[in-house]
């Protein structure tokens, strides 16, 4: 009987061992998995362009982005505001510090600004532009078999001379940004 005992005895010290970090995980996971799924669906619901358009400062680029072909082509495809104007998702940390930064910067200036200069604002979001937030969806410009013109100046952009640096919006500015009459339409790629 007291050998019984003895082997009870040692397998509880080992048994403590146990419980001990499979509680702690298990709290953790009661509550990382409700923190994460709170972070995500936030920055799901604000990463819409109707999110962005809810602040009267982004009514017109909302407005004049629905007309543009970043929404109307024939590809079906749609470039959504966080498409062009933050990193790529992928990159996490820069998406998220970024995506930050500009909520925080949009309401500090909704609520200290006296009047907002559109104009102004356009001018510093497109020199803010990095060529790599137009190649995340626009990555096969080199081969345009019936532009042979429009290939070699992408070639210019893709691959710069030392000096001769460009930016996308050099040549594509009045793409999306612009006010319209009517839906600007692309047909052909």
């Amino acid at each position: 009987m007291k050998e019984a005992d003895n082997k009870a005895v040692k397998k509880s010290p080992a048994l403590r061992k146990l419980i001990k970090p499979a509680v702690l995980i298990i709290v953790g996971i009661l509550i990382a998995f409700p923190l994460f799924s709170i972070t995500y669906y936030t920055m799901v619901r604000t990463s819409t362009p109707e999110f962005c358009a809810s602040c009267h400062e982004i009514q017109s680029a909302y407005n004049t982005w629905k007309t543009s072909t970043h929404v109307n082509n024939a590809q079906g495809f749609v470039a959504d505001c966080m498409d062009c104007h933050l990193p790529a998702p992928h990159d996490t940390f820069n998406f998220f510090y970024q995506k930050t930064f500009h909520g925080i910067k949009d309401i500090f200036v909704h609520f200290v600004q006296d009047k907002y200069d559109r104009q102004k604002n356009l001018e510093i979001a497109y020199a803010s532009f990095k060529n790599e937030q137009c190649m995340k969806c626009h990555r096969n410009l080199l081969y345009i078999p019936d532009k042979r013109g429009a290939m070699l100046a992408h070639r210019t952009v893709v691959y710069p001379r030392a000096g001769y640096e460009k930016k996308c919006v050099d040549c594509h500015r009045p793409l999306v940004h612009v006010p319209r009459q009517q839906y600007d339409y692309k047909q052909f790629s």
